[in-house]
Order: C-alpha cells, then structure tokens, then sequence
C-alpha cells in the first residue's frame, strides 16, 4: 500500500458572529442584547446574527419580519463592509505572522497550514491558542478554531466549541470522530442531501463509511467519490495562499414584488453596471453570465449563457442577461434580482485529473500534535 499521504497540521478560523460582533464592538450598548445585521424594513434579509438573537432563532438569510416575531427586543444594525473590510486584514495580518500559507474563505474566516511556521513552534493547538488569544487582544473579537490534518476536518472542529472555543482533532482521533459525525455536520452535505441520506439510512460518518464507492457514486454522482474519502480522513486538497475567483456577482431585493419585466430591465441595467465595475476593479472577465430570480414566494431560480468570448463590457452583460430574462415565462412576481459572471480568466483551464487515489491514512494517525 502507498505510504505518502501529505502530512500536514491545518487550522480554521472562524470570526464568532463577525458582522454582529463588530456592530457590538463599535457600540458597546449593544453588547449583550440581540441584534441582526440587515434585515430591517418590511422586506429586508438579515445578513447576520448575534448569539443573543440566535438564541429566539434567528439566522441569516432569515427575512426581518420573520425575525422580529421570534424576538421581538431584536434591533436591526445596518452592515458596513469598509469596516468588515478593515477588520478583517487586521485579523489576516496576525496570521501571517504565523504562516505565509494562509487561504482565505471570507471575510471572517480561514485556513492556516501551520505545518512549518513562523514561530518554530511544533504543536497547531498552542499556535491556534495563541492566534485566537492575540485576535482578541489586537482587534477585540473573539475567534473559534479547529485544528487538525486537512481542511475538511479542521472546518468541521471550528464549529464544534463556538463561540471562543477551539477543538484539536488529533490523528489517532480522526476515524473516531468521522465516525460519529452527524451527516449533517460533514461540510459539503447541504439539506437537500442530508434528507436523500436519511432516506437511506445514512445519520452518522459511520452510515456513511458503510457505503461502497460503486454505491455512493450510484446515488451521489460526483459527490459520491468525495464523501467516500472524506469519512475516512482523505482530503488532499492543500491550503492555496492565492485562492483563484471563480465568479463575480451582485444582486438587489425589492421594497415591492416586481411583475413586469420592462421594470426588471430597469434594475438589472443598474445590477449590470455594478458588475461591469467590478470587473474592472478586479480586472477579470468571464464567459458564463447567470441571471438568479429570487421569486416572491422564495422559490429561486437560475439561468445561465456561455459566451464564446471574455466579456466585461456592461452593454454585453446586459444584452446577455435581457436574453436570458425573456429565455421563459416568469413563474411568479420577483422579489430579487442577480446578476453573476463565472467561468472567468482568472481560471486555469488546464486538464486537470479528477481521479482521486485513496491512500491509507496511517501516516498522519501516527502525526504529533
């Protein structure tokens, strides 16, 4: 059997409530009490939660109507992306002083192969310790982490002890704690597929890593062959400091329902234009323009075109996505409208082989941490 499987010590780090945490750290009479970030209005979408409002059930993507029933002390704070902005590359900055192999998710979350680092310090625990501790000191937020010998595990640990906490999967651990996820815990298994897993008896890592290949694939397609490897500690994919953008949107909601698509064009002419600009500040351009219709009764819908071409010109946006908005009949009135260009220059669009070896894992059991 083959006996190099990469080793390597990673940590998540994850902002705990970030958009809520710094409207609380900006104003400390918010400190202690349930807020949503967004979502205010009669028809607005809350973009964040703190723990305190989470606590009545409220998350994000929730409308604030919704929102305000479950808990009705909520206040509403509008968001300010500067300020997330500004925040966060002072929280990146700490991970550099750490490692150079730092691959950011979001604004307030990533990945850190510490496997040699800065600090000459051999143990991800202590080292994830101490960035939490010095996020805190240097910025004011708290941060939870998750430690362990790939990304997919150390994202699952993050969200084991939040909020402030940190959780080490050691390797002798690995097999254990996989095996009694709950399926809905592994990162890449949504509600969709989480219901289609119960369906067939499938709660646990350890349901899982009954299943054969043949019959993942059969019933999974493509996402077969990584839940396969996953549940057994398999994940080579490396921390990537320079992470490629795949896509670049922007979108609206609506005070009112929109039925009519002369006044759809009218946005999207404006959502268009947003785009073209960033483009141009991003200095990419893409193929594949999709047009997402949020409908009134939530039901979402995408449609998509491939250009022969790069484009970035808002006039060809634009002319793509009028096609694309007249390609069927709506299905209802229309309370958001996106526009999002993928399949971008920035890609390598290079064969790249989809075959994944599996490969013990008794090298990174064997693995200090």
């Amino acid at each position: 059997m083959p006996n190099d499987l990469p080793i390597r010590k990673i940590i998540h780090v994850d902002m705990d409530a970030f958009y809520a945490s710094v409207a609380q750290l900006d104003n400390p009479d918010l400190i202690g009490k349930a807020i949503a970030v967004g979502g205010g209005g009669s028809r607005g979408v809350i973009s964040a939660a703190s723990y305190e409002a989470r606590k009545f059930g409220v998350k994000s993507a929730m409308s604030g109507r919704l929102a305000l029933k479950l808990c009705p002390e909520l206040i509403f704070v509008k968001t300010d992306f500067d300020r997330y902005k500004d925040i966060s590359q002072k929280v990146r900055a700490i991970f550099y002083d750490y490692t150079d192999l730092v691959e950011p998710l979001s604004l307030d979350e990533a990945y850190l192969d510490v496997t040699e680092n800065k600090k000459g310090n051999p143990s991800a625990s202590l080292l994830a310790q101490d960035i939490r501790t010095r996020i805190k000191a240097e910025v004011g937020l708290t941060a939870s982490a998750g430690i362990s010998i790939n990304k997919f595990i150390a994202k699952v640990a993050s969200d084991c002890n939040k909020p402030n906490g940190q959780k080490t999967v050691n390797p002798e651990e690995v097999l254990q704690f996989l095996e009694d996820l709950d399926i809905r815990k592994f990162y890449g298994v949504g509600k969709v597929t989480a219901e289609k897993m119960y369906q067939k008896g499938i709660f646990t890592g350890k349901d899982l890593k009954s299943k054969s290949l043949e019959y993942l694939d059969n019933h999974f397609g493509k996402s077969g062959t990584y839940y396969y490897h996953v549940v057994r500690g398999i994940h080579n994919s490396e921390v990537k400091p320079n992470r490629i953008r795949k896509s670049l949107a922007a979108e609206r909601t609506f005070s009112e329902n929109l039925s009519s698509e002369i006044f759809m064009l009218e946005k999207l002419n404006h959502i268009a234009e947003e785009v073209a600009k960033r483009l141009s500040k991003s200095k990419v351009s893409g193929k594949t323009v999709t047009l997402k219709i949020k409908y009134s009764d939530f039901s979402l819908q995408t449609r998509s075109k491939t250009l022969p071409y790069f484009i970035s010109e808002k006039a060809i946006i634009l002319e793509t996505t009028k096609d694309l908005l007249y390609q069927e009949k709506l299905n209802n009135s229309v309370r958001l409208l996106g526009i999002s260009l993928s399949n971008l220059n920035t890609e390598d669009h290079r064969k790249k082989s989809t075959e994944v070896k599996e490969k013990p894992v008794s090298v990174q059991l064997r693995f200090e941490f």
